[in-house]
């Protein structure tokens, strides 16, 4: 079995949106102006520190994720400039994926032709419905009409395109989301992201739900939701290789149309944040590093105008609190986790962290497979992959 690689990624991270959304918890911020000149000079300046420090030193980037915040708002010429200005420091991967996030709005689906001329080859397009009605109790800014040409944009723009769908809505009912999802299929490419609504702290939702003027789906009710989704993409033949991600396969059997930068995050591999609030986690010295960059947007600029980065902190990440990353993000994947990628991003032995009498019960309900390579979850153990953890990091 081919252990897969666990790649080298850069995430810059542009902080601004039109309006802000109920639902989301993400560092976005609604600004009338940015001046986009200043903005590309500070990532400019940020990404030059990192590779004067080493950050990366002797990796090749496999993948580029521009995200937000809405990056489809920034000006085409600035993500051409970050990605010239990568290319100096790194070695970029011939099958490199770079991906931007994108609203559907008319103004910003004009613009994917000259992103993909300024490198972009995948876009990400936050469609989250296509009636009328849901959009407007999810905030969205844009209808489905221009959700629907965004896709098509999409298409004749990049040779590759996904976006993203809510579902598990306040009363949502079964054949509402079977229709949804009939049509998004009709639409799709090689992938497809479905989110289950989640009421997340300090957001629009929150307050909504503690005045009692929204109520959540019951989770038994998203339960069957979920199971409903799995039948159906798995009919159409595009795969759930992560607990909400689904990927159409190549023709040698794997997920050909997987975002490779989420899995670097998910096989526990290097990667950079640069921007407002980005994270990253990488090597220095053979030592693993958490980097978080500060939040505001115009303390961050200043930061870079003035000292280079915009780093809040840089912290070791011990061998165990790696582990612990490494099972949680590895076990939301369908392949799992690999005993062999586990040991080179944390320097531990996966027998060893997770002994075998712990697994055990797991593995005879059904939620858990175990076998020398690697260790998976289940489709059962996915659907309640919380709970699995608990156990397994007891």
């Amino acid at each position: 079995m081919k252990i897969p690689r666990r790649g080298f990624g850069l995430y810059v991270h542009w902080p601004f949106c039109v309006s802000k959304c109920p639902y989301c918890d993400f560092n976005s911020h609604v600004r009338e102006r940015v001046d986009a000149a200043r903005w590309q000079a500070a990532y400019l300046r940020e990404m030059e520190h990192y590779a004067t420090v080493g950050t990366g030193q002797g990796e090749t980037v496999t993948s580029v994720f521009f995200g937000g915040g809405t990056p489809s708002l920034m000006p085409p010429d600035t993500a051409a400039a970050i990605l010239e200005a990568a290319r100096k420091y790194w070695r970029f991967s011939d099958d490199v994926e770079i991906t931007l996030e994108a609203n559907p709005n008319s103004a910003e689906a004009g613009k994917f032709a000259a992103f993909a001329q300024a490198g972009i080859n995948r876009l990400s397009i936050g469609v989250q419905s296509f009636e009328a009605d849901v959009l407007k109790f999810l905030g969205r800014a844009h209808d489905a009409g221009e959700a629907r040409a965004a896709i098509e944009a999409a298409r004749k723009a990049v040779p590759r395109y996904s976006f993203d769908l809510i579902y598990a809505r306040p009363e949502q009912a079964a054949e509402q989301w079977r229709a949804e999802l009939r049509e998004a299929l009709a639409l799709a490419g090689d992938h497809l992201s479905l989110y289950t609504l989640t009421i997340e702290p300090n957001t629009g939702f929150a307050g909504a739900v503690a005045r009692g003027a929204l109520h959540p789906m019951p989770s038994d009710d998203q339960a069957a939701l979920y199971d409903l989704t799995q039948e159906i993409l798995d009919e159409a033949g595009l795969l759930a290789y992560e607990i909400s991600n689904h990927a159409r396969p190549s023709s040698e059997g794997m997920a050909g149309g997987e975002s490779r930068h989420n899995l670097v995050y998910w096989r526990s591999g290097e990667y950079l944040g640069l921007g407002p609030g980005a994270h990253g986690r990488i090597l220095r010295d053979d030592a693993w590093l958490a980097t978080q960059t500060r939040r505001k947007p115009e303390v961050w600029l200043e930061q870079v105008e003035t000292e280079g980065h915009g780093r809040e902190s840089e912290t070791p990440v011990a061998s165990s609190e790696r582990a612990e990353e490494a099972l949680m993000m590895g076990l939301r994947l369908a392949e799992g986790v690999y005993a062999a990628n586990f040991r080179a991003a944390t320097g531990l032995d996966l027998d060893i962290f997770v002994p075998r009498e712990r697994s055990a019960p797991l593995e005879a309900a059904g939620l858990l497979y175990r076998d020398n390579t690697r260790m998976v979850a289940t489709r059962e153990g996915r659907a309640v992959l919380d709970g699995l953890l608990a156990r397994l990091l007891a």
